[in-house]
């Protein structure tokens, strides 16, 4: 019977905007659909099953999204992370039959640049915790522990459409972490580029791993600001809950750029502190550094200050714990449960603050 029957979806044709303003006005929706867009695009990359997106495949949507955009993307295999020495990826990548990859994507200004931004995205496609295995409960989101990375490409994509005066460079590592017969050993050390060790005690720590790397190369162009996102630690998410990331850094300037940033695109954000006498909790006898604190407090904390370790000197840098509001498992208003596209608008908004 038709009244009983399901509602065929209706597919929007054309929306027009009666308003003064002219091409400030057409420049702002366009701008919008973009946002959106690239919003949409972040949420279905978090979305898709770890088995669907391997590393392999999250370089090729890196490529496509890239390439629509007119973005410059470079995509190194596992010979070329081996030869570049980013231990800590490779590491991670032991217990998988997936290889890794590091993808690079550029935005290059037009005309002259006024800054040049550095993003740094956590891409681990999936983490089972490797042999520090996780629960069943605990591994059922964990196709969401590339949100960082998923964020910075859409904003990538929203920096493309609104073109300011800066260059801006994405550094993407991308793994998965699993339980495989060589996997990484609680009590194996790893060497990253920079030439820092790790020891690893808890496999399930592997995000900072992957990218403390990114981190050394990012630092290695000396841009004027570096900025990571990162599914990090769940001791943020107690101490925040789901709806507000942990925003650390160790310049006040750039902290105040992305707190700014998030007011205005309405995702929050809490400044957490990197305390200094904190840092002799990841001292290691065998390396100069361990993955996890000595005690089972202030998680975040030193997660931030494992990241600091592989940020040159002199750099400004800040680093957001998204964890929490990088997935959702309620249908409330704009969201629906998986992925949130959290830190696309934030992201995009702190590159366009440059350039203004």
């Amino acid at each position: 019977r038709a009244d009983t029957a399901e509602p065929t979806p209706a597919e929007l044709e054309r929306v027009t905007v009666g308003a003064a303003g002219g091409k400030a006005v057409a420049a702002g929706v366009a701008l919008g659909a973009a946002t959106a867009e690239a919003v949409v695009f972040s949420r279905d990359l978090v979305n898709r099953p770890g088995g669907d997106l391997v590393p392999t495949e999250a370089a090729k949507a890196a490529r496509s999204w890239g390439r629509k955009h007119g973005l410059r993307v470079s995509v190194m295999d596992e010979r070329a992370i081996r030869e570049a020495r980013m231990g800590g990826v490779l590491g991670v990548n032991r217990g998988s039959s997936q290889p890794p990859r590091f993808v690079t994507v550029t935005y290059t200004p037009s005309g002259p640049s006024k800054a040049s931004v550095a993003l740094v995205g956590k891409g681990i496609t999936f983490d089972s915790g490797g042999l520090s295995i996780k629960t069943a409960d605990g591994m059922s989101t964990m196709k969401c522990d590339m949100g960082g990375a998923a964020a910075v490409l859409g904003a990538m994509g929203v920096i493309a459409a609104e073109a300011p005066p800066v260059t801006v460079t994405a550094y993407l590592p991308f793994t998965d972490n699993m339980t495989g017969p060589d996997a990484t050993r609680p009590g194996d050390v790893l060497r990253h580029r920079n030439g820092k060790t790790t020891e690893v005690l808890n496999t399930d720590a592997e995000g900072r791993l992957i990218l403390a790397d990114a981190l050394c190369i990012a630092s290695e162009a000396s841009p004027d600001a570096i900025i990571d996102v990162a599914t990090l630690t769940g001791a943020c998410m107690v101490a925040l809950g789901r709806g507000v990331a942990g925003l650390m850094g160790n310049d006040d300037g750039l902290v105040e750029r992305v707190r700014d940033a998030a007011t205005a695109t309405d995702e929050s954000v809490w400044h957490l502190p990197l305390p200094r006498e904190y840092r002799p909790l990841l001292d290691s006898s065998v390396a100069d550094l361990r993955n996890i604190g000595k005690v089972p407090y202030g998680g975040a904390l030193t997660a931030g200050l494992f990241l600091q370790e592989f940020v040159a000197e002199g750099l400004a840098w800040a680093h957001l714990d998204i964890a929490g509001p990088a997935w959702t498992d309620d249908d409330k208003g704009v969201l629906t449960p998986g992925g949130t596209g959290y830190g696309v608008r934030l992201l995009a908004e702190v590159v366009a603050g440059y350039g203004r």
